[in-house]
């Protein structure tokens, strides 16, 4: 992000959040405005926008805390775990059943989309920033050739699905708890996708290992919601596809981060991702050729 946060504290008043910008803003086009409207409409929890100040670049927004979801599970017990997590996906099918109904042209993310061009932009850069900016892989003419044919595959079967409103970076870190409560953050970056996006997002979280019972169980809560039941085998088919793409791009990420930005906050998550990724590939038959490609460059997808 290049935007900066800091907590103001006034005496006898309630502690207000920053949003600094780098540079001026027209607050009727912001983006995260837009959003945070559309959501509001749902309705759902969003932090409140209390003033702004154009030239400056600068929001006052709600002060949510600094508890977000990934901390609070380190300290809540189990059953708090499951708890959130459904109230979590309640969300997703929320912003599903609602995005349909409020679906406008006025609304930002309703004109962008998880297309062929965005999906393949992602493995391009887990290609460039993962494999060989930071593992620093060689990849031949060839080899470049035939991952690029098997992550097409990918990419071509999810931009065909039918399309629903995303939050676009739905996970642990962007959900936060503030007096018993989930609210959502981050969602600037809002646009159409498959159904299965933020639910991957959040089941296959890189910052938090929910295990394989409570991912069926949330799965199967999520398909009550949006009224599917007895669909859990296909859903899940194309969730786990949804998430090998999607944390495919978040390991890109990582990799930008810790070689472009010098940040190796995102290093300590890479384990997981690619645990992740060997599951999904060695769960389906189909994914055996992307398989051996990736496994001839990353060990632990051998």
């Amino acid at each position: 992000s290049d935007r900066r946060y800091y907590r103001l504290l006034v005496p006898d008043m309630p502690s207000r959040a920053l949003a600094v910008y780098p540079g001026p803003f027209d607050y009727a086009t912001l983006t995260f405005v837009n959003v945070g409207e559309l959501l509001l409409r749902m309705p759902l929890p969003v932090p409140a926008i209390l003033a702004h100040e154009d030239d400056l670049g600068v929001l006052v927004q709600e002060d949510l805390g600094d508890v977000t979801l990934q901390a609070h599970l380190g300290a809540a017990p189990l059953a708090d775990h499951a708890a959130l997590y459904r109230q979590a996906v309640s969300f997703i099918a929320v912003i599903q059943q609602r995005g349909r109904d409020l679906a406008s042209p006025s609304y930002a993310p309703y004109k962008v989309a998880f297309d062929v061009e965005k999906l393949t932009w992602e493995m391009d850069f887990f290609v460039r920033h993962f494999l060989e900016a930071y593992r620093g892989v060689r990849i031949s003419d060839a080899g470049r050739t035939a991952l690029r044919a098997e992550l097409a595959l990918v990419v071509e079967e999810l931009a065909a699905e039918p399309r629903v409103l995303c939050h676009r970076d739905y996970h642990s870190r962007n959900l936060m708890l503030k007096e018993g409560r989930l609210y959502i953050i981050d969602f600037q970056d809002a646009r159409m996708g498959p159904d299965t996006y933020d639910l991957a997002s959040l089941l296959r979280d890189p910052y938090v290992d929910i295990g394989e019972r409570a991912t069926e169980d949330l799965v199967a809560y999520f398909l009550a919601l949006i009224g599917a039941t007895g669909r859990e085998r296909e859903f899940r088919q194309r969730l786990d596809l949804m998430a090998l793409q999607r944390v495919l791009k978040a390991l890109g990420t990582y990799g930008y981060q810790a070689t472009a930005r010098m940040n190796p906050v995102y290093i300590q998550y890479i384990p997981r991702s690619l645990r992740n990724v060997h599951d999904i590939l060695h769960r389906y038959p189909r994914f055996g050729r992307l398989q051996e490609i990736l496994g001839s460059h990353l060990d632990e997808l051998g």
